[in-house]
């Protein structure tokens, strides 16, 4: 019977300590994706960026826009703005590329892969604190066989890209990290 008693004046200590820490932590909402937002963030808004790039799909800028804007509909609280959101992002297609990497043996000394490149330069405006806002360039590469034609991975290539891309914009702006 003591050590039940001991057992349950542990685990009451522990649950205290926790509630304690949770309250202490009231200012800031927390969410399981990492991202910590001041409670006075409530709108997110997107203007659509535009593709500079001088190569890569036509549509290869409304797709990214609208991954990052789906990435921070899934991935926190905030409510989409149509403009002035209190966290607002712009920017371009900066670059979009392929370039031959690992070369071959052999008498041609072709390359065996090819690297596709996307460079996304965006402009963050935390309107809440504007020691937060920022412009850089996010990038990020997939390499895929040479003997493959880009067309034939493209696509693919091109949502894991921008996977990652989002996600690094994500832990730059939401995450501080």
């Amino acid at each position: 019977m003591k050590t039940r008693t001991k057992n349950q004046l542990t685990f009451s200590g522990i649950a205290l300590a926790a509630g304690i820490l949770i309250s202490s932590c009231a200012g800031f909402n927390f969410t399981f994706t990492g991202a910590s937002l001041d409670p006075a963030i409530k709108t997110f808004s997107i203007e659509p960026f535009y593709n500079e790039a001088l190569d890569g799909p036509a549509n290869l800028n409304v797709r990214f826009t609208e991954a990052l804007k789906e990435y921070y509909q899934r991935n926190t609280s905030l409510k989409i703005a149509g403009t002035s959101g209190d966290l607002e992002f712009a920017g371009k297609i900066a670059r979009y590329g392929v370039t031959p990497e690992a070369a071959g043996g052999g008498e041609l000394q072709n390359a065996q892969l090819q690297r596709l490149t996307v460079v996304v330069n965006v402009a963050f405006i935390n309107n809440i604190d504007d020691e937060k806002s920022f412009t850089k360039d996010f990038s990020f590469f997939k390499q895929f066989d040479a003997d493959r034609n880009l067309t034939d991975v493209e696509d693919e290539l091109i949502e894991q890209i921008f996977e990652q891309i989002v996600f690094d914009i994500f832990n730059s702006t939401v995450a501080d990290w």
